[in-house]
């Protein structure tokens, strides 16, 4: 059973969603891949508190690495790359290449770009963190704005 939550954040309102009490979204206002709000499952405001408390702790430069269950849906060289992003360190990028090279497979830049894309749990997997191979920035389902927000504050220059 799907359930859901709204919570304000410096980057808009974020979508939680949990399936069976495990967190399988975060979604952003206009995210491109968002799925339609019919999936999302029932209002429930309390099963989210982990999440929450590391998301607030997260915004307010306290926590680098968040530690929450996670259930990911995707296909298996999906769940691949996104794993591959858990392991970008607060503050880095890494390009879509060497995201390929780390999976073992260096042709793959343009399919990891489409996994990536297509990250079910923004922010907390981090995709932001991806950039072109120049280091220019790149796709992000959340809009470029939000990609460069989050990047200038993991390396503390954003201005608020």
């Amino acid at each position: 059973m799907k359930q859901h939550t709204v919570i304000d954040s410096p980057y808009g309102p974020l979508t939680l969603v949990a399936e069976d009490g495990v967190l399988c979204g975060l979604y952003m206002t206009d995210q491109r891949h968002r799925p339609h709000e019919e999936t999302f499952g029932t209002r429930e405001e309390s099963l989210f508190g982990e999440a929450e408390d590391q998301l607030e702790a997260y915004f307010a430069g306290e926590l680098k690495e968040f530690t929450l269950e996670l259930r990911l849906c995707g296909t298996p060289f999906q769940r691949s790359v996104w794993e591959q992003l858990r392991k970008i360190p607060y503050g880095e990028t890494r390009s879509y290449g060497e995201l390929a090279d780390a999976l073992g497979n260096s042709g793959a830049s343009r399919a990891v770009g489409l996994a990536n894309g297509r990250n079910p749990i923004g922010i907390i997997i981090p995709c932001h963190r991806v950039v072109g191979a120049n280091g220019s920035l790149t796709g992000y389902g959340g809009g470029l704005d939000r990609k460069r927000r989050l990047l200038d504050f993991e390396n503390g220059t954003a201005l608020f």
